[in-house]
């Protein structure tokens, strides 16, 4: 009886310690807390850049290689897609498949996206 009183307190404790409270700014450094008030994010300058070296490269999402999937080449099409890269490259961190973008790049391309993904 006593031996089982004492494995049930100890699996309480050992199931409690497995138990915490994340911190989405320390999960998502750099990204959770952009201010984006002060990140500058316009389309020919910043963001057409990541898109062109880090997406629409040969085998991925370039018009040659994009064969029945998504082409990021021009503004409409990276403005259409404009969710779907929020989705997979700043939030789930899955695209580019060669690994996650910068920080930086990540925090432009949400405030770029977030300010109505303009062409400017």
């Amino acid at each position: 009886m006593r031996v089982r009183l004492i494995f049930f307190i100890a699996l309480f404790i050992l199931s409690g310690a497995g138990c915490y409270y994340d911190k989405e700014e320390l999960l998502y450094a750099g990204t959770a807390t952009v201010d984006c008030t002060t990140v500058v994010a316009k389309f020919g300058v910043d963001i057409s850049p990541i898109i062109q070296s880090k997406c629409a490269t040969a085998g991925c999402h370039s018009a040659a290689a994009a064969a029945g999937g998504s082409v990021l080449v021009s503004y409409a099409q990276i403005a259409g897609q404009a969710s779907r890269i929020m989705q997979r490259s700043v939030v789930d961190k899955t695209m580019p498949t060669s690994g996650p973008l910068l920080p930086a790049e990540i925090a432009k391309l949400k405030c770029w996206i977030s300010s109505g993904a303009l062409n400017n």
